[in-house]
């Protein structure tokens, strides 16, 4: 059962994204950013799962399907994906659909979209959590393998995310691949909060912002700043995560400031409060969208040189080894001690940042799907 509200406009893009409303992570922000508001950047008839928990207040043109059972492998995940295909074909009218958006080349709305709309164009979009979980679910391998053959095109944000698909698909024509880099708010880069002086020479105020799962790298983290003096570390994430970590931090010794799981723009007023963002990921990333929104912050990143950040990044970030707490207080020790290295980092941040406009992103993929209605 589906939770439409009133009926919308003729739509020309048909997307979901097989996770509840409210959930965290870069790839629900450029979902929401891409497709809902009062004026989408992309016309669309957009999903998401309904939460379990109380009624949340979704943007406009967000709709929500009611559909329990999300899980990965087996008999109850091809049950769980005819459901959704069920709930599609009672949401959607295919006169009102002119093209597919697969958010996910994996995860069960991918092939329930597919089968609701068979017969419409389909433009893939690799994320990295997709391609993660087909490393180590088999049946999300056979939905990444059997999506890859049966779209017209796949975007990845980054030539890192194409060499991971390939090794994992590597029947994939190589012709359907199309990069697209995501892209951060217009109004981030036109608009940036006012920064913060910094509190005193030599202090540095260190911010880490996502989820805390562990391809994320916080233990890392946490142990390459446990031995420093002069370093505080805020976190912001998902509060239940949060609470995992805690006893971690305090058997470290790390005083750790809690911030909550901030809203967009509690977020970027954060961004402008501290002196630089830690990305410590152990893996790879799509891109990195929250390095993108702080560097158009004028916050500097240290990150580690995994696959997806080394490219979006590059030398606009100051890449580090997370991994060996020597290298990393080496490198954070630039931070304190040279006077013009902070001030470059910010410039080249902001350089970097206002490449990526997400408006640019929308056009591209507008103009990728008309060449195949």
């Amino acid at each position: 059962m589906s939770d439409l509200g009133s009926p919308a406009p003729k739509q020309t893009t048909a997307t979901f994204l097989d996770l509840p409303a409210g959930s965290p992570g870069g790839s629900v922000e450029l979902f929401l950013d891409l497709y809902t508001g009062d004026e989408p950047l992309i016309p669309a008839q957009a999903f998401m799962l309904a939460p379990s928990g109380p009624r949340l207040r979704t943007p406009a043109g967000l709709n929500l399907l009611r559909v329990p059972g999300k899980c990965l492998e087996g008999p109850a995940f091809h049950r769980y994906v005819g459901n959704l295909r069920q709930a599609l074909l009672s949401a959607v009218d295919p006169a009102h659909i002119e093209v597919l958006h697969l958010h996910h080349l994996a995860f069960g709305a991918t092939p329930a979209l597919i089968r609701a709309l068979p017969e419409h164009p389909r433009i893939a979009l690799v994320h990295g959590t997709d391609l993660l979980f087909a490393e180590t679910h088999r049946d999300q391998l056979q939905v990444l393998r059997a999506t890859a053959r049966a779209v017209d095109a796949i975007v990845v944000p980054t030539s890192a995310m194409a060499d991971h698909l390939l090794k994992l698909a590597p029947q994939t024509d190589r012709r359907k691949i199309t990069h697209i880099p995501w892209g951060i708010p217009d109004r981030l880069l036109a608009h940036p909060p006012l920064r913060t002086p910094r509190l005193a020479k030599g202090h540095v105020r260190l911010l880490y912002a996502g989820r805390l799962t562990a391809e994320k790298g916080v233990e890392a983290l946490i142990r390459s700043v446990a031995p420093l003096r002069g370093v505080e570390l805020s976190i912001a994430a998902p509060r239940a995560q949060f609470r995992v970590l805690a006893p971690r931090l305090q058997r470290a010794g790390v005083s750790a400031r809690y911030l909550g799981w901030l809203r967009r723009p509690q977020l970027w007023k954060a961004f402008s409060e501290h002196d630089a963002l830690v990305m410590p990921s152990t893996t790879l990333e799509a891109m990195g969208l929250v390095a993108l929104e702080a560097q158009a912050c004028g916050l500097p990143v240290l990150y580690q040189p995994v696959p997806g950040l080394s490219e979006a990044l590059a030398h606009s970030g100051l890449a580090t080894e997370f991994t060996r707490p020597s290298a990393f207080a080496r490198d954070l020790g630039r931070l304190r001690t040279e006077p013009d290295f902070l001030p470059a980092l910010r410039q080249a941040g902001y350089a970097n940042a206002a490449r990526y406009p997400l408006s640019k992103t929308a056009r591209e993929l507008v103009g990728l799907g008309r060449q195949f209605v």
